[in-house]
């Protein structure tokens, strides 16, 4: 059986695939770009994809296609309805980032609240020498405890997110969908987490109903200038409202991990608030603590194994 791992560089060096218990053909490739997906997938019966496409025209060309093996929870680079229509089957590998991602969304904000990049930076300037005393007040630093925090998505990351602010003593916002006429139990109204968040955190998954979530009329509606991070889907915040609301004051600072397209090209609207004292942007690492890439590596591996012995797990479909 042949397997192709289209794109394999988006595993780190460090992390260890195991051999699939069957026998195989292996052919890894480091990265692949849609126009060669059917050349080097062509004779295989497995494919594993990260997050190279494989769209409709694609898939019709790979007649021995029964699996894609999605290493990551995601799957919105393929085209499911194709697969059902084609016989092809799709796993990937769900809550493996309730450790990481949520502890990357606290490293963002503590860097943000706590003014470690202006204070570092001027630091390095010989700020610290010229105060002439032991310590100096350039950039107000704020605690956490007693702030509000919004939440959009309640699965096992939002959940996550939750339980770790709730110990720092923050209070929970946890926002209703959108537009909802009715709000379930322990939900506030979309509107009402933007008006009383003092930060907002996005765990749901980019659909249509998500898409730009956060635009320029719900930076508007922000009464408390809150800071705003994103560790799920790049899509869900529309960059030229986020950079507008940042440059006028109705949000206060912003850690990203996430870019509808990536890496961004260099005039990308994020690209010019890179170096400034209020904004992050880190390169989608929110996910790759070595043992979350570890455990995704020895997922993926085991849903290859189920499929061939004849007891598919974590299908999406």
């Amino acid at each position: 059986m042949q397997i192709v791992f289209l794109d394999q560089a988006t595993m780190a060096p460090t992390v260890r695939l195991p051999e699939p218990n069957f026998m195989h053909q292996w052919q890894g490739y480091d990265q692949t770009t849609a126009e060669q997906v059917v050349q080097r997938a062509q004779h295989a019966e497995i494919v594993i994809s990260n997050k190279v496409p494989l769209e409709a025209d694609t898939l019709k060309q790979l007649p021995k296609l029964r699996l894609i093996a999605v290493p990551a929870t995601g799957y919105n680079h393929i085209d499911i309805e194709t697969c059902k229509n084609l016989g092809v089957q799709v796993c990937h590998v769900p809550d493996y980032a309730q450790t990481t991602v949520p502890e990357h969304v606290f490293a963002l904000i503590f860097a943000l609240q706590r003014q470690l990049l202006p204070y570092q930076r001027s630091l390095l300037a010989g700020r610290w020498q010229q105060s002439g005393q032991f310590c100096y007040f350039d950039y107000p630093i704020r605690d956490l405890k007693g702030s509000y925090l919004g939440l959009v998505g309640a699965g096992a990351l939002g959940s996550e997110v939750a339980r770790i602010a709730s110990a720092l003593g923050m209070h929970v916002l946890q926002a209703e969908h959108k537009g909802a006429k009715q709000c379930r139990e322990g939900y506030v109204r979309f509107e009402q987490m933007l008006e009383q968040s003092d930060i907002i955190s996005l765990h749901c998954p980019l659909t249509p109903q998500t898409h730009h979530l956060l635009d320029a009329q719900a930076f508007a509606q922000m009464q408390r200038q809150p800071m705003i991070i994103n560790t799920a889907r790049g899509a869900l915040i529309d960059p030229d409202a986020l950079v507008h609301a940042l440059q006028v004051g109705q949000i206060r600072a912003a850690g990203i991990d996430v870019c509808e397209i990536e890496p961004p090209p260099a005039d990308h609207p994020y690209m010019q608030l890179v170096g400034t004292d209020h904004f992050i942007l880190t390169p989608h690492i929110g996910w790759a603590s070595i043992e979350a890439m570890q455990f995704v590596a020895d997922q993926t591996i085991a849903n290859i194994n189920a499929f061939v012995a004849g007891q598919p797990i974590h299908l999406v479909q």
